[in-house]
């Protein structure tokens, strides 16, 4: 797997652009298949910072023990989203357990587009998620969501040997690592920004929506002890 030892931009593009290349090349070895993207489809009515408020909106509920999700009737919600789906938010969040993102945001069955892996990296499975989230369904915003106590940040910070493939993650972090000093917030302040830049300059889709101001990406981080989701600085 490349090395991942710089925030330059170019280089940030290169990496990705490595791994995304290969897996092109092999979706036409095995007969794949693959096509420019879809032009954007505007399914929601919300406004990007719109969308933006809902989920930071949401997260006040949650904090505040005022969920309002519980009170949709699932059975209509279902029913309602069988054949099409119209979410007005993505997120990319970690695979912990301790990060529930509907419940997060106070959203249930059909509004949030979630992507979750340890370290909430941006790979090019998740790219690919993403960008099916923004070209065909629409959604308004894209949110890093990183967290408290991560794993994945405190292996990569150790780099211990670990068992399996575990240690696959770590060229992902290794950059934010290097940049915190040590510090373990720090670190996942930073991976939380530095992802979210990948998904800036390394997606097409996400480039192209950016330029037509149809979509945010943000990052944040979620704190396993209060419940509260903590933006960084919006990048407009």
């Amino acid at each position: 797997m490349p090395e991942q030892t710089t925030t330059n931009p170019i280089a940030r593009r290169q990496f990705l652009g490595n791994v995304l290349s290969g897996a092109v090349a092999g979706a036409a070895m095995a007969g794949i298949e693959v096509t420019q993207p879809r032009p954007l489809l505007a399914q929601t009515p919300l406004t990007p910072d719109a969308a933006l408020r809902e989920l930071m909106a949401g997260n006040e509920r949650f904090d505040n023990n005022q969920l309002t999700s519980v009170e949709h009737d699932l059975r209509i919600l279902k029913e309602s989203t069988v054949e099409k789906q119209q979410p007005f938010a993505a997120v990319l969040a970690c695979a912990d357990s301790r990060v529930p993102v509907e419940l997060v945001f106070d959203q249930t069955i059909g509004h949030i587009f979630v992507t979750r892996v340890a370290g909430n990296i941006v790979t090019p499975e998740i790219i690919a998620s993403l960008e099916y989230a923004v070209a065909v369904l629409g959604v308004k915003v894209l949110l890093v969501l990183g967290h408290t106590g991560c794993g994945a940040v405190k292996a990569a910070m150790k780099a211990d040997d670990v068992p399996g493939q575990i240690s696959a993650l770590y060229p992902y972090i290794q950059s934010s690592v290097e940049h915190s000093g040590g510090d373990f917030g720090k670190a996942i302040s930073n991976n939380a920004r530095f992802q979210a830049n990948l998904l800036r300059t390394s997606s097409t889709v996400v480039r192209d929506a950016l330029k037509a101001a149809t979509v945010r990406v943000e990052s944040g981080v979620y704190d396993l002890a209060t419940g509260k989701v903590t933006l960084h600085e919006a990048h407009l």
